[in-house]
C-alpha cells in the first residue's frame, strides 16, 4: 500500500499548487509510513510536473523508494498496489520496480503507446498508478479493472490537474477516477489541459475476437465483465443434480481460493523498522465478523502459513446509543456487556471456537475491538474526509466499521504460562500490516437476499440476470472508499475472492453450480452461496456453513446510531 500524489501545472497556476498541505502529507504518510519521496520533471513548455509517493513496503527484500524513475530517461512511476502476475507469470521481488522496468522498455519501442498499454493490461492484481513517459511526454493513470485501490482526480482549473490517493480535506471538487480503463494525456505546448483519452482494459481486437465467438447463450449487453471473462448465462436442464460436497465446483473453489491466498498471505516481509531480535510472528489478520466468507479465508490461510505464525481475527463492536437504550430496557436492571451483545461479536466468538476446534495447533488470536460512542464521534470528521466523495449515512456506518477494524486496537485473552487453565484479558494491537477481507463472495456466489427473490420470481433466468448485474458492477463498488478508510492506518487490505482468476472461474461457472435454489433442502445448508457453504463443511466447519448473511453495519451496530428512522441513502449533514 502506498500513497500517490501527482500534479501537472502550467505557469499561470501558482507554484504553491505543487505543495502538499500538512494534513494531506500526514494522510499520505499514514498510508505509506516506510518512505516519502518526491521528484520533479519539466514537461513540454510550459508544463511542470511534481510526483510524490509514500511507501508501505510489503514486496521484496528492501524498501523500494518511490517515485520510481531516473534522471537519464526522465520517466516516473507512482505505484500503489500489488502486481501478483504480469503477463500470466508470478512476480518475484518488488513489483513496482518490475513494472517500471517493463514500462521503460515499452517506451523505447516504435509504437510505444500501444506497448505501454499492453504492459498495463497484462497486470493481475489490485493497483492504482500514475506513469509519466518522458520520451513521449505522456501521462498514463488509472485503477485496476475491479477498482480495488483508490485514485482521486481534481481538474477544477484548466491549467492544472492533480491525482492523489485521497482527497484534500474540505475540497468537494475531488472525484474518483473510474475503474473502467487506462487514461492517457499527451502534454502539449499549451497552457490549457489537453483532452484525456480513455482506453478500455480489453483491446479492440480482443473484443472483436470475442464477438466472433459469442453464442446465443451469452448474447447480453453485459456478458463481458471488466475485461476479465464472459458471464455464463446458461440455464440448467430439467434433470440437473443438486450441489453436493462431492460436486466438482466445490473442489474447484477450494483450489481457486488457495491459489488466490498464496501470494496474498505468504512471504509478507517483516516491517523495515522492526526489532530484528524480536521478529513478528503474526503478519496476517482477517477482518472477522465470524461469517461464512471470512471464516473460510481464515481456515484456508491456516493451511498455507508456517505452523508458528499467528493469525489475528479482528472483530469490531460499537456502542450504539439507540440499541443500548433498548438493551437497558430489556435487561430490567440486570448487568450486560453491550459489546458482547453485538450480533457480529456473538457470531465471531462462535466461529472462533470452531476454528480452534478444527485447527488446534494454530495460534488464532481473537481481537475484540470495542468502540465507545464518544470515540466514534471523535473520529467522525476523519472518516468523512477519507470517504469523500461518498457521503451517505450508509457510507459512514460502513466506513466506521472498516476504519476501526483496520486500526486493530482492542483486547484479547491470553493463557498464562504459569497457569495454563486461566486466561487474562490484555490490551493488544495487531502487528499485522496485511488484512484479508471476504468481500466479493456475495456477488460471485449469490449471497444477497435479492438473489433469492429473483429466483422466486423468475427462476434461474431471474437469478442469472441478478448475478450478472452484480458482477458487472464490481468495478463500480465502493472499494476506493474502503481502501482510503483502511489504508489510513498503514495497513493493506487484500481481497482473495476478487482475484482475477477466481473471478473469471466464478463468472464462467453456471449459476446452479454456485448457488442451488432448486434443491433448497438437499444438503442441509441454505442455497445462497451453497458452493462456499459446502466447502466450509468439507473444511470441518458445520456451524460456519450455516451462518446467514448479515451486513457489516448491522452486525457491528454502526447503523442508525442516533435515530432508527434515518435511511442509508440520506446524505451526511
Amino acid at each position: 500500500m502506498c500513497g500517490i500524489h501527482a500534479v501537472l501545472t502550467s505557469p499561470k497556476v501558482s507554484s504553491s499548487s505543487h505543495d502538499l498541505s500538512t494534513d494531506l502529507k500526514s494522510c499520505l504518510c499514514n498510508r505509506g509510513p516506510d518512505y516519502l519521496g518526491q521528484v520533479q520533471r519539466r514537461g513540454p513548455a510550459p508544463w511542470s510536473l511534481t510526483f510524490t509517493s509514500t511507501v508501505l513496503a510489503l514486496r521484496g527484500d528492501h524498501v523500494a523508494q518511490q517515485p520510481l524513475g531516473d534522471l537519464h530517461i526522465g520517466s516516473v512511476l507512482c505505484w500503489n498496489g500489488e502486481a501478483w502476475r504480469i503477463d500470466g507469470h508470478p512476480v518475484n521481488g518488488n513489483d513496482g520496480e518490475a513494472i517500471y522496468g517493463l514500462l521503460t522498455k515499452a517506451s523505447a519501442t516504435e509504437n510505444n503507446e500501444a506497448a505501454i498499454l499492453s504492459v498495463l493490461r497484462s497486470i493481475e492484481g489490485p493497483f492504482a498508478f500514475v506513469y509519466y513517459d518522458a520520451p513521449s511526454q505522456t501521462v498514463y493513470y488509472g485503477r485496476d479493472r475491479l477498482g480495488r485501490r483508490s485514485l482521486m482526480i481534481n481538474a477544477q482549473d484548466e491549467g492544472t490537474l492533480t491525482l492523489c490517493s485521497i482527497a484534500e480535506s474540505g475540497d468537494a471538487s475531488w472525484k474518483e477516477v473510474e475503474a473502467d480503463g487506462i487514461y492517457v494525456l499527451h502534454l502539449e505546448s499549451s497552457s490549457a489541459l489537453p483532452p484525456v483519452k480513455r482506453h478500455d482494459w480489453i483491446t479492440e481486437q480482443d473484443q472483436a475476437d470475442f464477438e466472433k465467438t459469442r453464442t446465443v447463450v451469452t448474447n447480453s449487453p453485459n456478458y463481458q465483465v471488466s475485461g476479465i471473462g464472459r458471464f455464463n448465462m446458461s440455464l440448467p436442464a430439467e434433470d440437473t443434480v443438486g450441489l453436493a460436497p462431492s460436486s466438482s465446483s466445490v473442489a474447484m473453489l477450494r483450489q481457486q481460493l488457495v491459489e488466490s491466498l498464496r501470494p496474498r498471505a505468504l512471504n509478507i516481509p517483516q516491517p523495515p523498522h522492526a526489532n530484528a531480535n524480536a521478529a513478528c510472528r503474526t503478519r496476517v489478520a482477517v477482518l472477522f465478523s465470524g461469517g461464512l466468507d471470512c471464516t473460510v479465508l481464515a481456515r484456508l490461510t491456516h493451511d498455507l502459513l508456517d505452523p508458528d505464525q499467528g493469525i489475528d481475527l479482528i472483530n469490531v463492536a460499537f456502542e450504539n446509543p439507540r440499541v443500548v437504550a433498548q438493551l437497558e430496557k430489556d435487561s430490567k436492571g440486570q448487568p450486560f456487556d453491550l459489546y458482547e451483545a453485538c450480533p457480529d461479536r456473538i457470531t465471531g466468538r462462535r466461529s472462533f471456537a470452531e476454528l480452534q476446534k478444527v485447527c488446534p495447533e494454530r495460534a488464532f488470536r481473537f481481537l475484540a475491538v470495542n468502540v465507545p460512542y464518544s470515540e466514534t464521534l471523535a473520529h467522525r470528521h476523519q472518516v468523512i474526509s477519507l470517504m469523500h466523495p461518498h457521503n451517505t449515512e450508509m457510507d459512514l456506518s460502513i466506513g466506521y466499521a472498516l476504519y476501526f477494524a483496520a486500526r486493530g486496537q482492542g483486547c484479547c485473552y491470553e493463557t498464562s504460562s504459569s497457569s495454563p487453565d486461566s486466561q487474562t484479558q490484555i490490551a493488544y494491537t495487531t502487528p499485522a500490516r496485511v488484512l484479508l477481507s471476504g468481500l466479493g463472495a456475495d456477488e460471485l456466489f449469490g449471497g444477497y437476499g435479492r438473489h433469492a427473490v429473483a429466483f422466486v420470481r423468475q427462476g434461474y433466468a431471474g437469478l442469472v440476470d441478478e448475478l450478472k448485474l452484480d458482477v458487472s458492477r464490481l468495478g463500480k463498488r465502493n472499494l476506493g472508499r474502503d481502501d482510503r478508510v483502511m489504508a489510513h492506518w498503514g495497513k493493506e487490505v487484500r481481497f482473495p475472492y476478487l482475484d482475477e482468476r477466481l473471478v473469471r472461474w466464478a463468472i464462467e461457472t453456471p449459476a446452479w453450480e454456485k448457488c442451488d435454489y432448486e434443491h433448497a433442502e438437499t444438503s442441509g445448508v441454505e442455497p445462497g452461496k451453497r458452493v462456499l457453504r459446502l466447502l466450509a463443511l468439507e473444511l470441518g466447519m458445520e456451524n460456519v456453513a450455516k451462518e446467514k448473511k448479515r451486513a457489516i453495519q448491522f452486525g457491528a451496530r454502526t447503523a442508525k446510531m442516533e435515530s432508527g428512522r434515518v435511511k442509508g441513502t440520506t446524505l451526511i449533514s
